[in-house]
């Protein structure tokens, strides 16, 4: 046991003084190979061999010539070592291209961030990440909020992470903050943020009413943040049932009917979790039974919201309002009289 209590304490300080190695080699453009064994305490044959370990991994260190000789960080040497297959290589580089879809003012960030990795991997790794080159184009299907903001997404995360009380304007559908007089005036709120959640490329902050202790979901790109963070609160532990509950199935999380012309709603013949995972951005999504459940669709048109209904090719029952019930009557025409014309079988 004591021998293998002495091989765990001699790797652990080789790992620990190898890194040491690469911050001294990040902080001077070239040291002598002399100063840096006496800042490492080791001898210079050991840094050799801590140069050759670092080399193995993929960190260029080239010598540098001259009395006495020295060591200089190669290009793709600026952070500590990243120790990365190449699935999280991809990912990364995959996560990075994509984010801007959603939030707003970090792009240059992003290319950056992207381009720093990518000199510090070493070059298998590097290779692997650039494989994807990723341009990320709205999908109006979805109906998707416009990205976020990168300070408000920052205020609201610092505030989860810190669990410190919230204070926010929210601003109605339209984008507006009603002033005290005008009609929809609330006055700021103050929450409990506890967790962040993106569905069908909306964002929502999760969180509990501070005084009341009701939970509401929020849509991240109408939170108008007002103070400093408020005063600490003990986190309430959600599961992703909890999160589901309040986003994909809540009826009030600020989206329907938002400034959609037409919202309607059916019950479908189809058990909640298969719908929700089909459903459109803006929908809700209701639990009945395990084979039923209840669909709320927003569109700018009854055909339009009609023919969402259509796609989950289902029985359809409790159709609200009449205007929804009146489009599918008049689908269901023009279908029956396209499958009553002949078929045209010639070759």
């Amino acid at each position: 046991m004591a021998a293998i209590s002495a091989t765990v304490e001699l790797v652990a300080d080789t790992s620990a003084r190898i890194l040491r190695l690469l911050s001294l080699l990040e902080a001077r453009v070239e040291w002598p190979g002399a100063e840096l064994a006496e800042r490492l305490d080791v001898s210079a044959r050991t840094l050799r061999r801590d140069v050759d370990t670092l080399r193995e991994l993929g960190y260029p260190v080239d010598a540098a010539k001259g009395p006495g000789g020295g060591y200089r960080l190669g290009r793709g040497g600026k952070l500590p070592p990243l120790v990365l297959d190449d699935d999280q290589a991809i990912a990364i580089a995959l996560a990075l291209q994509t984010a801007p879809a959603t939030v707003t003012g970090i792009d240059d960030a992003v290319t950056r961030a992207l381009t720093t990795l990518r000199q510090v991997m070493p070059t298998r790794l590097r290779a692997a990440s650039e494989a994807f080159e990723v341009t990320s184009l709205r999908n109006y299907w979805e109906f998707s909020a416009p990205p976020i903001d990168i300070a408000t997404l920052q205020t609201v995360g610092a505030a989860i992470r810190t669990s410190r009380v919230l204070r926010f304007d929210y601003r109605d559908p339209t984008g507006a903050i009603p002033a005290p007089g005008q009609p929809g005036f609330r006055p700021p709120r103050e929450v409990e943020p506890h967790h962040l959640v993106v569905w069908a490329g909306r964002w929502y902050l999760i969180a509990r009413e501070h005084r009341h202790r009701t939970w509401h979901t929020y849509r991240v790109d109408r939170i108008h943040h007002r103070s400093p963070a408020g005063v600490a609160f003990t986190p309430h532990p959600l599961t992703d049932d909890d999160l589901t509950r309040l986003v994909v199935q809540n009826p009030d999380r600020g989206d329907t009917p938002g400034p959609w012309q037409c919202v309607g709603s059916a019950t479908l013949e189809l058990p909640a979790g298969v719908v929700a995972r089909w459903a459109p951005g803006g929908s809700v999504v209701q639990p009945l039974d395990p084979h039923h459940s209840r669909l709320t669709l927003c569109g700018w048109s009854w055909t339009g919201v009609a023919g969402l209904f259509i796609t989950f090719d289902t029985g359809l029952s409790d159709v609200e309002p009449p205007e929804l019930v009146a489009a599918l009557g008049r689908i269901g025409q023009r279908l029956r009289a396209t499958a009553s014309q002949p078929t045209n079988l010639s070759g």
